[in-house]
């Protein structure tokens, strides 16, 4: 079982995320455990400080390095990956979370204000991520991605296997596809009608793979 530890001082912030839809059958199945990490446990003085002033100067405060080495050093286990959440990180893709699924503990550092000690980064941290090129507020919403792209992947999570095969070929890897249900035909509005394409009507297997492939796109290679 794949277990997700994250470390935040907003825990709040996951009340709704896994207590709805495939994230909580993932963990009634125990498929996956995940586990929300107040920060603020491993502060040392009695206010529970977790930020401190910038050396250098600098507007807005920083995550020291103390109390996320002691988060870290308590929840981790064998075959884990510690990942921090940084604009400047390598860019999160499909391929990354396959290679994820497989690991039995994914450690999420949530950084918040003008950032995190870079000692975080340079030694705690096995690797660091970006979800796209542009800069949140903090690390919480960028987690919950990743634990909903790599929970995905993780036979039994979406239902029948088969719906998770279809998207994968050995030649490109993970595709998207156009997708449409009913009705075959669409009015919004006097005169106008969006059609569903006629090959997707046909029951003619080939022609609507073929059509899929023509009209995928590749999210990333799985190679």
């Amino acid at each position: 079982m794949l277990t997700f530890d994250i470390i935040t001082i907003f825990p709040g912030i996951f009340n709704g995320f896994l207590s709805e839809s495939l994230i909580l059958r993932a963990q009634k199945k125990k498929l996956i455990k995940i586990r929300i990490h107040n920060l603020r446990k491993w502060a040392k003085d009695r206010h529970k400080t977790v930020d401190d002033r910038p050396f250098g100067g600098g507007l807005g405060m920083v995550i020291k390095v103390e109390p996320i080495f002691k988060a870290v050093k308590a929840i981790k286990k064998p075959k884990s990956k510690i990942i921090l959440f940084t604009p400047r990180g390598k860019k999160f893709n499909q391929q990354l979370a396959f290679k994820l699924s497989k690991l039995n503990q994914i450690i999420m550092i949530c950084g918040r204000y003008e950032g995190v000690d870079e000692r975080v980064a340079r030694h705690i941290a096995d690797m660091e991520l970006s979800i796209g090129d542009y800069d949140l507020m903090g690390g919480d919403l960028p987690s919950q991605v990743l634990m909903e792209t790599v929970t995905r992947l993780i036979p039994g999570a979406i239902g029948k296997p088969a719906l998770l095969k279809e998207r994968i070929t050995k030649e490109k890897g993970f595709i998207e596809y156009p997708q449409y249900t009913r009705p075959e035909v669409f009015e919004p509005k006097k005169g106008i009608r969006w059609k569903v394409p006629k090959v997707l009507l046909s029951g003619h297997h080939k022609k609507i793979e073929e059509w899929r492939k023509k009209h995928g796109k590749t999210i990333a290679s799985l190679r």
